[in-house]
């Protein structure tokens, strides 16, 4: 199989492998020939267009040609425009509730091979974490070397009395917030340092401030609500007479005494909490991965749990598909102000809300933004959306929620984390090594990008042009996917590459 037209309404195929001009195709049952050269996941046309008609994927438009073409030309972004303009109204036009799930699925989810339960932590406020790891958190940028020394220190010393290194991973994570933000912003770091201090993954967390910042660490602390006590310490470092290095160490000493005595415990999948994101997009995400997480998505939501979609501008020019998901008025309101409150951000700073795909995205194959919305949307599946959640808020209904956050794939994969995601799932077919603080997979696009960068792929969907079916790669991706809930390190943790980025939308004195 050469290419792949995924609709029946579309007027364009995907090569799945590098074609040259003069090579001939078959697409149902009609021979093309190329009139170009075709990378891998660019579109053929399959019928002569004029300018500004509408070139059709995945049975939407995605976009007019800025000049005529002819069948069996390749169509990239120097030949394509976005349709995308300004804020728009919507209509609530609700799908019927058979759109909502496939026969097909009920066969697939009742299949005794795919997981019930996971192995987690069972918190004392209730709560479940699929990690028990100890962090160290500070309220402003001013401190980031202060945490980093007290992780250093407290590491080498633990590995001089027991000669061996701590069994628990100890993690800081530096940011350049907490001070000189205004409004909003300043809220914005506030709620994601909250999260993340309050996330179940971490067994014990040590909050370091400085003592002067915007932030101030005892009010910080305050909007923590009743946490528990013992695992969240406080250290203001200029209330430390002397060291504060050596006193944030005694104090991790103490947190990480209590962590180490936590145990793994049967979990119900109902409790898992999954994020769904991509980057490093390409002409196969909504072939292949987007796809695949489309289908856990939905595994997910049958067993009670619940999954998370982000990147608000990565839904423009497929909005329309998600609103009518939504499980009533209110929330398609919610998600329209989603949609319009993103793009108007946008607008306020002068830029267009359709110029969004990355050099790496075309070079891959993606056109522009509606293009790359149809294939992103895919990776939640068919579940009805239960919730919206604006930036920094926390989960708060199971099913398949909408959360608002940019497209920046550090600042997304935060986002999901800090709203309550247990594990992030992240398709890519450029690559990216990146994680954030939680487990953080990347499931490729493309057997190549797996191949060339096994250190950085945890899961293969590209095996997916090579004739695996998708029942049983959703079958041993949902496998995997629980193998690393229970303890299994994604790549991303092997190489100790966890982060944190915050929303930054205001203005800095």
């Amino acid at each position: 199989m050469k290419t792949i037209k995924i609709n029946p309404d579309d007027n364009v195929a995907v090569a799945i492998e590098a074609l040259n001009a003069g090579d001939k195709i078959e697409v149902e049952g009609t021979s093309i020939t190329l009139n170009n050269d075709v990378p891998a996941g660019h579109k053929i046309l399959l019928a002569d267009l004029k300018q500004g008609d509408n070139v059709i994927k995945y049975g939407y438009p995605i976009g007019h040609l800025i000049e005529d073409h002819k069948q069996g030309d390749c169509i990239n972004h120097d030949n394509i425009k976005t349709n995308l303009a300004g804020l728009l109204d919507y209509t609530y036009q609700p799908v019927d509730k058979s759109e909502l799930s496939s026969p097909v699925y009920s066969e697939w989810f009742s299949n005794q091979e795919l997981p019930q339960t996971f192995r987690g932590y069972k918190r004392k406020n209730g709560d479940v974490g699929i990690r028990n790891e100890v962090w160290i958190v500070p309220t402003v940028g001013c401190v980031n070397g202060v945490v980093e020394q007290i992780k250093t220190q407290f590491t080498a010393e633990y590995a001089a009395k027991h000669g061996t290194a701590p069994q628990l991973r100890i993690v800081a994570y530096p940011h350049n917030y907490g001070c000189s933000q205004l409004s909003e912003d300043h809220e914005n770091t506030r709620k994601v340092l909250k999260d993340l201090v309050l996330h179940p993954n971490a067994g014990a967390v040590l909050v370091v401030g400085l003592g002067c910042e915007n932030n101030q660490p005892d009010a910080f602390m305050e909007t923590l609500g009743n946490y528990d006590t013992e695992r969240i310490r406080l250290m203001v470092s200029q209330k430390v007479v002397g060291d504060e290095v050596e006193e944030g160490v005694k104090i991790l000493s103490e947190l990480y005494a209590l962590a180490e005595k936590d145990e793994r415990t049967d979990i119900p999948l109902s409790e898992l909490r999954v994020g769904l994101k991509c980057g490093g997009s390409d002409g196969f995400s909504g072939i292949t991965a987007n796809p695949l997480l489309g289908v856990l998505s939905d595994y997910i939501v049958h067993m009670g749990g619940t999954t998370v979609l982000t990147e608000v501008p990565e839904m423009f020019g497929a909005e329309t598909i998600l609103m009518n998901r939504c499980a009533n008025t209110q929330l398609f309101d919610q998600t329209v102000s989603l949609i319009n409150n993103f793009k108007d951000y946008f607008i306020s700073h002068g830029e267009p809300v359709g110029e969004n795909p990355s050099p790496g995205n075309k070079a891959g194959g993606i056109s522009t933004l509606e293009e790359k919305a149809l294939g992103c949307t895919q990776k939640c599946g068919k579940s009805a959306v239960i919730g919206v959640m604006e930036y920094g808020e926390r989960i708060q209904n199971k099913g398949l929620n909408l959360l608002s956050a940019p497209g920046n794939d550090l600042v997304a994969s935060t986002a999901l984390a800090s709203c309550g995601c247990h594990i992030v799932l992240f398709t890519t077919g450029r690559g990216t090594p990146f994680g954030t603080f939680v487990p953080t997979m990347k499931i490729s696009t493309n057997s190549t990008l797996a191949a060339n960068k096994p250190t950085w792929i945890d899961f293969n969907a590209g095996q997916l042009l090579e004739g695996t079916s998708m029942k049983d790669l959703f079958t041993a991706f949902a496998q995997k996917v629980i193998a690393v809930a229970n303890g299994e390190q994604a790549w991303n943790e092997k190489k100790n590459y966890q982060e944190i980025a915050i929303f930054k939308n205001g203005v800095t004195l």
